[in-house]
C-alpha cells in the first residue's frame, strides 16, 4: 500500500476556519481523514501540507512511526506550530487508514479502550466563538451558563479574565470574583467550572490576585494563568495556588512538554492532538504525564474530525481526566462529518466502526469556502495603547 496524495480541504466555520487533510492510497476507495486547525494561520498551514506531501507519496500509510519520522526530521529545520500542526492532521489521517484496513477503530489501534465512555466539557454558548469571548458582564455569563447546563453538560468553561498586563487592578481582581460567585450560585453546586486565562497575565503577580479572588466559587482548574513560554512563572504559580493549574495548550511535541512536566509546572496538562504532532505524539507526552502524576485535559476547540480524533485518544488514556469539545460551533457542525457515535452533552461513547469511523461530506465543505478569520487578537489593547496576550 502507498499514499498517492495528500490534499487539504478547507471549510469556514464562521469564526475560523477548518483545515481537513485528504490522505489517498493506491487501494481504491481507501482514504484517511485528519484536521489540521490553526487559527490565524490556514493558509500557512496549507502551504506546510503542500511541502509534506512530496516526502511521503509512495510510502506506506500504515508505517505512521516511520512517516512521522520522515516529516518532523527530512525537513531540516524543525518545526513550529504551522508545520507540525500540518503534520498532526496528516499523522491522524494515517491512523485513520490503518484502522480502515485491519477493520478496527483507532482506540483498539492506541491500547485498547480504558474507559466506557469520555467525560466532555464544552464552552458558553456551546462554542459560539462570540459567546467564548465576549462574555464579560455577569448577565451574559450566567445566562449562557444556565442555557449549556440545562442542555445536560456538567463542565463548563469560561474565558472572563480581563486584558492585562504586569498588574492586576483590585477592582478587576474583584469583579471577576463576583462574576464567578454568580455563576456559581446560578448553575448549582454540582457543575465543575474552569476558568481560561489565555495567557493574559503577562505576570505571576498580574495572575495570583485572580485566583485567589475565584477561590469561593469552588473552580476546577483554572488554565494558562500565564503567557505558555513563561516556565518558571507556572512553576512559580503552581506551587502556591489553591486552584489546580492547567497549561500546555501551546507546547508542541513532547520536547517542550519535557522541562515543563519533569518540574511539575502545572497539575494538569492539556496537549492538542491537531498541533503537538498527532496521536502517537500525545500518547507519548500522556505517559510522561502519567509518570509525573499528572493529568491530561486536552486541548480542542476545533472542528469535528479533531473531535473524533480526541474521543479516540481520551478512550485509550488513562490519566485522560476530561475532554474539551465544540459541538456546537455552528449550527452545521454535525452536517460536514458523520460522526461514529451520537454525541451527549458531557459524555462520548465508545465507537466501533472502523479507522475514526468517521465520513465526510465534501459537498458541505465546498458550500462554506475559506474566508478570512476574524481576529479577536485586535481587540487585546490597553486604554493607553499597549498590546497584550488576546
Amino acid at each position: 500500500m502507498k499514499i498517492t496524495s495528500i490534499t487539504a480541504r478547507v471549510c469556514n466555520a464562521e469564526m475560523r476556519n477548518w483545515v481537513f487533510v485528504r490522505v489517498e492510497t493506491d487501494v481504491p476507495g481507501l482514504v484517511g481523514w485528519g484536521e489540521a486547525t490553526l487559527e490565524f494561520k490556514t493558509r500557512a498551514v496549507i502551504g506546510a501540507l503542500q511541502d509534506l506531501e512530496p516526502m511521503l507519496i509512495g510510502q506506506d500509510p500504515r508505517n505512521i512511526e516511520q512517516c512521522f519520522q520522515i516529516m518532523t526530521k527530512h525537513g531540516f529545520w524543525r518545526m513550529g506550530v504551522i508545520g507540525m500542526s500540518a503534520i498532526s492532521g496528516i499523522e491522524m489521517a494515517l491512523w485513520d487508514i490503518l484502522g480502515k484496513d485491519l477493520g478496527v477503530p483507532v482506540w483498539r489501534l492506541l491500547g485498547g479502550n480504558v474507559r466506557e465512555y469520555l467525560r466532555t466539557y464544552t464552552h458558553l454558548g456551546l462554542g459560539d466563538m462570540r459567546a467564548v469571548y465576549e462574555s464579560e458582564t455577569t448577565t451574559s455569563l450566567v445566562d449562557h451558563g444556565r442555557h449549556v447546563v440545562g442542555l445536560g453538560y456538567d463542565a463548563i468553561k469560561v474565558v472572563c479574565i480581563p486584558y492585562t498586563h504586569y498588574l492586576t487592578p483590585a477592582r478587576d481582581a474583584e469583579r471577576v470574583g463576583r462574576m464567578l460567585g454568580d455563576l456559581r450560585s446560578a448553575v448549582g453546586p454540582d457543575i465543575d467550572i474552569m476558568v481560561d486565562f489565555h495567557g493574559r497575565p503577562a505576570s505571576v503577580a498580574a495572575a495570583i490576585p485572580y485566583i485567589e479572588a475565584m477561590v469561593d466559587a469552588d473552580i476546577m482548574f483554572v488554565e494558562e494563568p500565564v503567557p505558555p513560554e513563561d516556565l518558571a512563572g507556572h512553576i512559580a504559580i503552581t506551587q502556591v495556588s489553591p486552584i489546580p493549574v492547567a497549561s500546555g495548550e501551546r507546547l508542541i511535541g513532547r520536547r517542550e512538554f519535557e522541562p515543563a512536566l519533569r518540574q511539575r509546572a502545572f497539575h494538569i496538562a492539556q496537549p492538542d492532538i491537531c498541533h503537538t504532532g498527532g496521536l502517537g505524539e500525545a500518547k507519548k507526552i500522556a505517559a510522561m504525564a502519567e509518570t509525573a502524576g499528572i493529568g491530561l485535559a486536552p486541548h480542542n476547540p476545533l472542528g469535528p474530525i479533531a473531535g473524533v480524533a480526541a474521543l479516540h485518544f481520551g478512550l485509550s488514556t488513562p490519566n485522560v481526566i476530561i475532554q474539551e469539545e465544540m459541538s456546537g460551533a455552528v449550527a452545521w457542525y454535525g452536517d460536514v462529518v458523520q460522526w461514529p457515535i451520537d454525541r451527549k452533552p458531557g459524555r462520548w461513547d465508545l465507537p466501533t466502526a472502523p479507522g475514526l469511523g468517521i465520513e465526510v461530506d465534501e459537498k458541505v465543505i465546498e458550500a462554506h469556502p475559506f474566508k478570512p478569520d476574524i481576529l479577536h487578537p485586535r481587540n487585546a489593547v490597553m486604554p493607553d495603547g499597549t498590546i497584550v496576550d488576546w
